[in-house]
């Protein structure tokens, strides 16, 4: 059964949204400033990085790492020279 799950956080004085989609395939797609910014699928429930660019000058490369099971899935923000940022759930 495919569930599709949304997390969001703000950083850097930007908008990054995580949209974790479970099931026999697992897809994660990731939104900065609403655009998409990266997209990565796996058959299974294992974690799933996927690479972002922020718009910034110059553009800052940071990552979401999703965590899609077991259980309730879950997603942290990885930034340079920062702490991992967990991502806040969202209903859509």
């Amino acid at each position: 059964m495919r569930r599709r799950h949304h997390f969001h956080i703000d950083h850097a004085g930007h908008s990054i949204s995580a949209n974790v989609q479970t099931g026999h395939t697992t897809v994660v797609e990731v939104l900065v400033d609403g655009k998409e910014g990266g997209y990565a699928t796996t058959p299974d429930d294992h974690p799933l990085t996927v690479q972002v660019e922020l718009p910034t000058d110059p553009p800052t490369q940071v990552s979401v790492r999703a965590t899609p099971g077991p259980g309730v899935p879950r997603c942290l923000l990885e930034a340079p020279g920062a702490e991992p940022h967990i991502m806040s759930p969202r209903r859509y």
